[in-house]
């Protein structure tokens, strides 16, 4: 069974690969049949992840996975939630949106500083798929005052696991891979498996 993943991002594309190994399904990057991002114009991440999968099964005549995720912080009334990827203006742009989130946490106390990384799935048969599946997952953790560690992408480096003492880009990838908000999504997803 061939499956598109409805995504650009290299860091997504490989932690789902990791995440979904042994499943018995070939992924295959959208970019790979020349398909383009969708323009995510949802309300909720949800919306997002339906129209990103619907997007991919149309171009592809294939069944679709999609991810919409985000960093959601207290403190910023839940910013930069569904804008995660262009916060500070240019999409992709993991330096800038650290720094727009390190600034506007500025002052702000480490008690003060929680968030999450949250991740819906959405898993599409085709492009008209009238029950798409859907799994969420998040992880707890806090906003650091400055970036720590290499490994990951996007607001990893100022993501404090506080049970760890590390930052989600300070652990090795397999270590993320297991307990992040998109394999927690993932792992409910694959619980509803329908390519048996």
């Amino acid at each position: 069974m061939r499956l598109v993943v409805a995504s650009g991002n290299t860091g997504k594309l490989a932690e789902i690969r990791h995440v979904l190994a042994g499943a018995d399904v070939e992924l295959v990057a959208q970019a790979e049949f020349g398909i383009a991002d969708a323009e995510e114009t949802g309300q909720t991440f949800v919306e997002n992840a339906l129209i990103k999968a619907r997007h991919a099964c149309a171009q592809s005549g294939l069944p679709a996975l999609a991810d919409d995720s985000g960093l959601i912080v207290d403190a910023l009334h839940g910013a930069p939630g569904l804008i995660s990827a262009h916060y500070a203006g240019v999409h992709g742009d993991a330096a800038r949106n650290i720094a727009k989130v390190l600034e506007q946490l500025h002052g702000v106390a480490d008690a003060q500083r929680g968030a999450r990384f949250y991740s819906v799935i959405v898993l599409l048969k085709h492009a008209h798929d009238p029950q798409p599946l859907i799994a969420e997952g998040s992880i707890e953790g806090r906003i650091l005052d400055t970036p720590r560690g290499s490994n990951g992408f996007g607001y990893q480096p100022i993501f404090l696991l506080p049970e760890l003492g590390l930052s989600s880009a300070e652990l090795p990838s397999e270590h993320w891979h297991r307990i992040s908000h998109r394999a927690q999504a993932l792992a409910a997803l694959r619980a509803r498996w329908p390519f048996a």
